[in-house]
């Protein structure tokens, strides 16, 4: 069986780094069925953004090719710093203290194996079978 590979790439998700990597590391290395269940009870902001970022990725590997959906599994999960924007807060005595707005951006490979397809079964014992035949 041939495995195939496929990613999505989340840019400018509104959360840090640091906080997104933590969702993350929760389903690095699992099938993507389990990971969409413990993001979905997971109670951190980040947890939809990566979510949706696993659904986008098993959706581009489904579409990509003839793959069995209960194979599919998270081969590659990474999150890196995105855009700052800058931006300022009034303070006292007509100030402006400034801040960043931090944003993530979250890469997510997947694979999985295709499926055999019904016919191809039956034409290899078919072809073995003859064989057997013939070596007789």
């Amino acid at each position: 069986m041939a495995t195939k590979t496929a990613h999505a790439y989340i840019k400018g998700v509104d959360s840090q780094p640091r906080k997104v990597s933590v969702v993350a590391s929760l389903v690095r290395d699992r099938y993507v069925s389990d990971a969409v269940i413990i993001l979905e009870n997971t109670p951190r902001r980040a947890a939809k953004a990566v979510r949706k970022a696993i659904e986008s990725a098993a959706a581009n590997l489904i579409a990509a090719g003839n793959i069995d959906t209960k194979t599919i599994a998270i081969n590659r999960i990474s999150v890196t710093a995105g855009n700052r924007m800058r931006r300022y807060v009034p303070a006292s005595r007509g100030r402006a203290l400034p801040y960043e707005k931090i944003s993530s951006n979250i890469f997510v490979e997947v694979c999985g194996e295709e499926k055999v397809k019904k016919a191809a079964k039956a034409d290899d014992a078919k072809k073995a079978d003859k064989k057997e035949k013939e070596s007789k």
